[in-house]
């Protein structure tokens, strides 16, 4: 795994040659992962890991990076810096792999801050408007504000037990150590209440930073909950009321939000915080049907969000604008676009053969397990999650092409393959679930 680290870290420099180069490597970088990374077993080396939770991450991560070359081509024919873009995304990979495959805490928070820093250069470099600068210290310090007391709990780990190895977990019990050691992570994914930072960073993000937002960085932290959790089950037990409650009740004033929206990408990343909200509800039972719910929510929300935003981004370039006032009447000049918007709209209100599904129906019932008071607000929250899609939906497809619309041009072919890329994995591998029901 080391080997293959460092193999990734050496491609550095052939980020300068060319854009493409460096995707077809990626590309090859990924089926190599996929032979020589089981993820079903532990892979020992160098402090270096990869299991059934880090592993399908680790997946996601070079999957999403690869679509990010494919929706940013824009930059590479606008020759904007297309150098240091390839370069950009190539560090952020390789911190995204060492943080899912580190084996030691210490070197886990090293790799989750420092892929903060190649977002934040997405954000600032190529977003859109000027408000990008603000939305980008927002993302920084949410962030960096959440982790020093992660910091401070594991050099106080490291003192009273000698090591930061996962293999060499030792419960502890204490309530404030369990609350400094989740509190980035739940920053990160983010749950209600502070979750204020991700939309904002969404809407001024280019379309490349919102996929790698909404595919892979929201999910390390709900993989560091995973991680973390085995140190304090006492604890867990005990405040999972509370924020089992604050995430489902905070999901459904989220959906809410969502249906007063008027801007695209807005919508798509307040339904992020929806769907994050039944992440942290599913860790929080503290059942295997919820854990397993949280990591396949964690994959497939990865996959359809991302494609949404490619979608808000394919309407954002022929309309310059990403109002839902605005952008209406796409099924009369765009009917071929209208049927990936129905696809991804439909897998995003979880709506079969879709894996988004197969993660609702294992954390509802988890949650319907903990407490069977939660059915009554579980449904309405599967409700308003189809009610917001449907919302997106009809109103970007249906209605007047607005009269400001003067200048146009079809869906390329690599448009399409983006998009098809997203929809088939993401409906797919719900074909091969009872694999993972045989582990």
């Amino acid at each position: 795994m080391m080997k293959f680290i460092l193999f990734v870290f050496f491609m550095i420099p052939l980020s300068f040659l060319d854009f493409y180069l460096v995707f077809l490597f990626l590309g090859l970088m990924m089926f190599i992962f996929l032979k020589i990374a089981p993820v079903s077993t532990i892979l020992l080396g160098l402090g270096f890991g990869c299991d059934l939770f880090s592993g399908p991450l680790i997946l996601l991560s070079f999957f999403i990076c690869l679509l990010m070359f494919i929706a940013s081509s824009k930059i590479y024919m606008d020759n904007n810096f297309h150098f240091y873009f390839s370069l950009n995304v190539i560090m952020l990979l390789f911190f995204l792999i060492c943080a899912f495959s580190s084996l030691n805490f210490i070197l886990f928070y090293v790799f989750f801050e420092s892929s903060l820093i190649p977002t934040l250069f997405l954000i600032l470099g190529w977003g859109y408007q000027p408000e990008r600068i603000q939305a980008g210290f927002y993302l920084l310090f949410y962030t960096l504000f959440a982790s020093l007391p992660m910091f401070l709990g594991l050099m106080h780990y490291y003192l009273s037990f000698g090591s930061l190895s996962m293999f060499l977990m030792f419960q502890v019990n204490s309530m404030i150590f369990f609350n400094m050691m989740i509190f980035v992570f739940l920053v990160k994914i983010p749950m209600f209440v502070v979750h204020l930072w991700l939309p904002k960073a969404h809407v001024e993000a280019p379309v490349s930073g919102s996929m790698i937002l909404a595919g892979v960085m929201l999910k390390l932290g709900g993989y560091g909950l995973l991680r973390v959790f085995p140190l304090f089950k006492a604890e867990v037990s005990f405040f999972s009321t509370f924020f089992v409650s604050i995430s489902v009740f905070g999901g459904l004033i989220v959906s809410l939000i969502c249906l007063r929206q008027s801007d695209i990408k807005s919508l798509i990343a307040y339904s992020s915080v929806a769907h994050m909200s039944m992440v942290i509800s599913g860790c929080f039972t503290l059942t295997t049907w919820g854990v397993i719910g949280s990591l396949i929510m964690m994959i497939s929300h990865g996959i359809c969000s991302s494609g949404l935003f490619c979608l808000a981004n394919i309407t954002y370039e022929r309309s310059l604008s990403r109002s839902l006032y605005l952008n209406k009447g796409y099924i009369n000049i765009l009917p071929n676009l209208s049927l990936w918007w129905f696809l991804l709209c439909s897998s995003n209100m979880a709506a079969p053969p879709s894996l988004n599904l197969v993660s609702e129906i294992l954390i509802l019932s988890s949650l319907v397990s903990w407490s069977s008071l939660m059915i009554l607000i579980l449904s309405f929250l599967s409700f308003l999650s189809a009610a917001y899609s449907l919302f997106l939906y009809s109103f970007t497809q249906h209605g007047m092409v607005s009269s400001g619309l003067f200048s146009f041009w079809s869906v390329n072919v690599r448009e399409y393959l983006l998009l098809f890329c997203h929809w088939i994995p993401l409906n797919l591998i719900f074909l091969f679930m009872h694999n993972l029901f045989s582990l």
